[in-house]
């Protein structure tokens, strides 16, 4: 009997997964595996957050495994050494894997291979599987990737990405197998207290629902606070619990406005992918250096605590901030808020930003954090780099009734509107009741000094 190894990585799940269903057409059995490995925890990934979604999704794996025959094999170590090592003890052929598009990835797909070359084994790197289409599928002439997103859309559009595959019925997996236990969240601590459940079944029922009730309203919503219809499956994307794909092809079933507007946000999501995928240094690094003097200081050390705490004295980034720490996820219009305020009114590093929001995402995925940090500095690939957003204007544009500040500054939740995004406006008397901090800079003077440090005065 033949053998084929399946190594999960960020595609935990079971329905639309080509690694899985190529290893099963090649083998008579396979061991799916997946290696805790402490490199990527040195890379950033260990944050309580997502630790805690990890364990859901890998035991809703094993559990979804079980049911068809199979189980979860769970080692802890260094990828490289743990596959080889379940490759000897099981004489598997072939290995078989999702792509990945961060410089980590990379390099583990590539010593990888070759050790596993070294012993006689073949490794097969699947594209398009965290991602609808394969990171390169689609280049500009003369790059390697699109750095402008409405012509990759343009392209992405018309490329038909691959039919969804179905679960597989049953997974056969070799007898006798050692495997560490498989993680529990129980045993993560410091996780948000509002932390979403885990696992591709908690993933395809919100699919579905979402699909069903909130989709149709998308176009015209998706920026509304405090309605909160936004899909809410970028944790499932991030860990491959839902298959990007197949939620495009689900949405464009479903057809309409709505669902048109959210498969651009999925293109999002893609162009991200593609772009670091050829550019691996914009995790770290200015994709477009606007040569920005940062500040830095103790000032600039305290107005940072003050945007981490959610205390920066304007309601809609202190609510947003807030969510982030309860949840361990923020509205989408509330990140782009809260990182324009960082890096622009505030003007410090992106970075700083980007750290803060790996530390407490549950989706934090290095593509999107990264470059949409990026995107809001205008180091990225934005074509407005210098567009400062009005916190005021903002809230009273997707908060006009002041309900998302009040769920999240509950000290404002007796304000009425339009001071709820005011407080510094109530009367003195009035205002000296409120526990709730003055403005950390005006935001005149926030602006300006952005436009000086750029070279816009």
């Amino acid at each position: 009997m033949n053998v084929s190894i399946v190594l999960f990585t960020s595609d935990l799940r079971l329905h639309d997964h080509p690694p899985l269903r190529a290893a099963l057409a090649s083998a008579s059995e396979v061991v799916p595996l997946f290696v805790r490995d402490p490199a990527v925890d040195r890379v950033g990934f260990a944050a309580p957050n997502r630790l805690a979604f990890l364990a859901d999704c890998l035991t809703d794996l094993d559990a979804g495994l079980r049911a068809r025959g199979g189980r979860l094999v769970v080692r802890h170590g260094d990828t490289v050494a743990e596959v080889c090592a379940v490759a000897r003890e099981t004489d598997a052929d072939e290995v078989h894997m999702a792509a990945g598009c961060t410089a980590f990835a990379h390099e583990r797909e590539r010593r990888l291979r070759h050790a596993l070359e070294r012993d006689g084994r073949r490794l097969y790197v699947h594209d398009g599987v965290v991602t609808v289409l394969p990171a390169g599928e689609v280049t500009p002439a003369g790059s390697d990737h699109f750095a402008v997103f409405t012509p990759y859309h343009r392209r992405w559009s018309a490329e038909p990405p691959r039919s969804p595959a179905a679960a597989p019925r049953s997974v056969p997996v070799p007898g006798g197998l050692r495997s560490d236990e498989v993680p529990s969240r129980t045993a993560v601590a410091s996780v948000s207290e509002g932390l979403a459940a885990g696992g591709e079944r908690k993933g395809r029922e919100r699919l579905t629902a979402w699909l069903s009730r909130h989709v149709d309203s998308y176009e015209d919503r998706h920026d509304d606070l405090a309605g909160d219809v936004t899909s809410r499956l970028s944790p499932y994307l991030h860990f491959g619990a839902v298959s990007a794909n197949e939620v495009v092809h689900r949405a464009r079933s479903r057809g309409g406005a709505g669902a048109a507007a959210f498969v651009r946000q999925m293109c999002w999501r893609d162009f991200h992918h593609q772009v670091l995928n050829a550019r691996p240094h914009a995790a770290t690094e200015d994709y477009r250096t606007r040569h920005d003097r940062w500040r830095h200081g103790k000032q600039a050390e305290a107005d940072l605590r003050a945007w981490q705490e959610g205390r920066t004295g304007y309601p809609l980034v202190d609510a947003a901030m807030r969510q982030l720490a309860h949840e361990g996820w923020m509205h989408n219009r509330g990140r782009l808020l809260a990182a324009s305020f960082l890096t622009k009114t505030l003007y410090l590093d992106w970075r700083l930003g980007a750290r803060h929001f790996l530390g407490l995402l549950v989706d934090g995925d290095i593509a999107n954090n990264q470059l949409n940090w990026q995107w809001a500095a205008g180091t990225g690939t934005d074509t407005r780099p210098n567009r400062v957003l009005n916190p005021v204007l903002q809230a009273r544009r997707y908060d006009p009734e002041g309900a998302y500040v009040r769920r999240w500054v509950p000290e404002l939740a007796a304000l009425t509107t339009p001071v709820v995004h005011e407080p510094w406006k109530l009367p003195p008397l009035d205002r000296a009741a409120v526990d709730y901090p003055d403005p950390i800079v005006a935001l005149a003077d926030g602006l300006g000094r952005f436009r000086r440090a750029r070279g816009q005065d």
